[in-house]
């Protein structure tokens, strides 16, 4: 099992490597850490044919690999690949395909205390285009010890049973306890707020009852004046991780980041998985049931 970490020489590359570290030895996984270079073409602007200069460069990407692999603690078997791409998420996308991985970590940059994720280019590019899931760390994220549990936000729409099942797949591989979770935004202008927290409830009740020969499951609906407030009333272990799917709007097997996961990252402090639609665990069946496996 191998997971690729978009590695780059800052500190985002640092909050990734721990956080493929902590997954990694929860799962016993192998890392590439993945460190992206401009292809050599004329037609690029970053195109420079002196042979000097390439050594130059070799050096010193060889010099911030071997930085990056430093991070990786003995125990986690670990490797550096310089790839070659037009862009940084197109070449973490082909060294997950050409490695068969089952996920991609990266690092989020943030904008302060109150939004500590903020989605740059490169996620945002892989979070439209990844046909794995994305694990995304949150800044300054130093946690290397195994995660303690999985929590699984779980929604009312078309999709949300595929997700469930990569949680409980990846909970059980990984010996982990699983929260299954319904926010509810109970905003004033609302026609139905008692309708809407009790049909949460009703389907966190219908999967938990589903689930129970499959592992510790527990669940929990967290509501509030909005999505973050009831991000905010949930309490969270440091060694978590939530497990969120695609939007509907999402092309099969890729990744689609919607508006409640949006509003979520704004508040969230602890690292996120975002799973492309339809995918699923090996042996699934039904609707998205796919060959690859989800290893969120």
């Amino acid at each position: 099992m191998r997971y690729v970490v978009g590695y780059t020489a800052d500190e985002r590359g640092h909050d990734a490597v721990c956080l493929a570290v902590a997954l990694a030895r929860r799962q016993g996984a192998d890392l590439d850490l993945v460190l992206v270079t401009p292809e050599r073409s004329p037609y690029a602007g970053t195109y420079l044919p002196d042979k000097g200069f390439e050594s130059l460069l070799t050096d010193q990407l060889q010099e911030w690999m071997d930085q990056g692999l430093a991070l990786v603690p003995e125990d986690v078997p670990a490797r550096g690949v310089i790839v070659r791409a037009e862009s940084n998420a197109e070449g973490l996308i082909q060294a997950a395909e050409d490695t068969e991985a089952s996920l991609i970590v990266i690092g989020a940059s943030s904008r302060g205390l109150t939004n500590r994720f903020n989605i740059g280019n490169v996620a945002r590019s892989l979070l439209h285009a990844s046909p794995v899931p994305v694990a995304l760390a949150p800044k300054s994220y130093r946690r290397t010890d195994p995660i303690t549990r999985m929590t699984c936000a779980v929604g009312n729409r078309a999709g949300a049973d595929d997700v469930v099942a990569v949680a409980v797949s990846s909970a059980q591989r990984r010996g982990l306890p699983l929260r299954l979770v319904s926010l509810v935004a109970l905003d004033a202008g609302h026609s139905d707020p008692e309708g809407m927290e009790d049909e949460a409830n009703r389907r966190l009740a219908e999967a938990a009852s589903a689930l129970a020969a499959g592992g510790r499951v527990s669940v929990e609906t967290a509501h509030g004046p909005s999505i973050e407030k009831a991000i905010e009333a949930l309490a969270w272990d440091e060694g978590e991780v939530l497990l969120v799917g695609s939007s509907r709007l999402a092309q099969h097997m890729r990744i689609f980041l919607g508006s409640t996961a949006n509003k979520i990252l704004r508040t969230l402090t602890i690292p996120m998985i975002v799973v492309p639609r339809t995918y699923a665990t090996p042996g699934t069946t039904g609707p998205g049931a796919q060959t690859h496996e989800a290893d969120a």
